[in-house]
Formats: structure tokens, sequence, C-alpha cells
């Protein structure tokens, strides 16, 4: 069975494997593929690591907040598409603003179980295969806890680079919404 298996390489080269799920979340899949490839990621921080929760990367500024000229539709129920990825550990999905459709380039990855609080709000797409022991290294970095700081790491967490093999399947070029939908945040992206 053919599958497409993303890469996340460490600045130490410890690796995560994802395996993505195109049939659930299709033009998350190809929007991240699409990034990934192009070395869009290389370079980038870890910028959010809050244990029992998530790791989450892809900031090109290094905040939770950084800019983008385009959006994709998030794939999720609240948003009327039928995605039954659970957010449990493990699972990889894009973090988003208040908007529905305001994800672009920062993920996710669930260090602890908490399908409650986000399924069906948010687009899961993949699932760690392999790097249990990393996730769980990385989660417990020291973080600033600091109020409107988003735990970023105090020793920052850099990705060498993602890339993804897909095996033969065909990837599509992703649907982007330009110029981006609007970035409110009030911290309650429901």
């Amino acid at each position: 069975m053919k599958k497409i298996i993303a890469t996340i390489t460490m600045e130490d080269l410890r690796k995560f494997e994802f395996e993505l799920y195109p049939e659930y979340a299709p033009n998350t899949v190809y929007n991240f593929v699409e990034l990934a490839n192009s070395k869009f990621y290389d370079g980038l921080p870890f910028q959010r690591i809050k244990k029992n929760w998530v790791l989450q990367g892809g900031s090109t500024d290094g905040t939770c907040t950084s800019d983008t000229e385009f959006s994709i539709k998030g794939e999720f129920l609240l948003n009327g598409v039928d995605n039954p990825i659970k957010h449990i550990k493990g699972t990889i999905s894009m973090a988003r603003y208040d908007h529905c459709d305001s994800q672009a380039i920062q993920f996710f990855i669930v260090h602890k179980d908490i399908a409650d609080e986000l399924d069906g709000k948010y687009a899961a797409f993949g699932k760690l295969i392999n790097g249990y022991e990393l996730l769980e290294e990385l989660a417990n970095v020291e973080t600033d806890i600091g109020e409107g700081k988003f735990n970023p790491p105090l020793i920052p967490v850099i990705i060498k680079s993602i890339r993804v093999e897909s095996e033969g399947i065909e990837l599509k070029k992703p649907e982007r919404i330009y110029p981006a939908v609007t970035k409110e945040y009030t911290g309650n992206a429901t």
C-alpha cells in the first residue's frame, strides 16, 4: 500500500516520521507537502512547546502570530468537513487563528491525548509513526511560561528540514486563499 511519509529532521539530526492522510484532509496535506518540499520550513523553530498539550512549529518570525500571504480552508467538522482523525498523542495538525479558514503554515504535534478539546476544530492530517522518544524529550524542554508568551523554548528548538515522500501518489497543488483571511486570535479558536 502506497503511503505519504513526512520526515522532520531536527538540527541534531534526530527525526520524526509521520504518515499523512490526504483521504481525510487533502488540501491540508497538499499545502504542507508543497511548503515542506520547497524548503519553507528549513531552519524554522518549534516556537511553542507546551507539555501535555502541543509542540507548535512553522512560524517565520518565531511567534505564534507570524504573517502569511495566504490561508487555506480548515478541513474539520466545525467548518463542514468530516475529518475523523483524532487529536491523540502523535497527531500532526494545523494551527490557526479564530477564523476557520485561517490555517496556512503553522502546524502542531499533539503531546497528550486532547481529542475532546481539539477534534472537529482543527485540521489533523497525519500520525507519528517514528519519533515518540523525541516527542517526549522536546515536550520537556524548559520554556518561558510568562503571560502572552505562548511557551517558547528558552533554548531554540530548530527544524533542520521537513521533506515528504509520496511513493508515487499524485499530489495536487493546494487551493489557497489570497489574501489570507483575518488573523484575529483571541485564544479561543472555536
